[in-house]
């Protein structure tokens, strides 16, 4: 099943994200369940959140691979949506 993951950042929290931002990428490596991701940007072009699109077998496997995440583990997230989603186009 495929799940996204629609996480907002905490408002003044980009320094969080840069120095966490290496460990983030790693965890995404490592979990070979990541089909694609990459961060939302303000108007200016800064990073504010994430968007993850993961390959699970179940919605608790996503949870897991959310709550393990680096960024989720420095406290970067404002808010964290884990839904399932379904492919149409691309």
């Amino acid at each position: 099943m495929r799940v996204a993951l629609i996480c907002r950042d905490k408002p003044g929290h980009l320094q969080v994200r840069l120095d966490n931002r290496s460990a983030h990428l790693a965890h995404i490596d490592a979990s070979g369940v990541v089909e694609m991701a990459g961060p939302f940007l303000s108007p200016e072009g800064q990073m504010t959140g994430s968007l993850v699109i993961l390959n699970v077998d179940t919605l608790l496997a996503a949870e897991d691979w959310a709550a393990a995440d680096p960024y989720a583990k420095a406290g970067l997230f404002e808010s964290v949506t884990i839904t399932e989603w379904k492919k149409v186009i691309g």
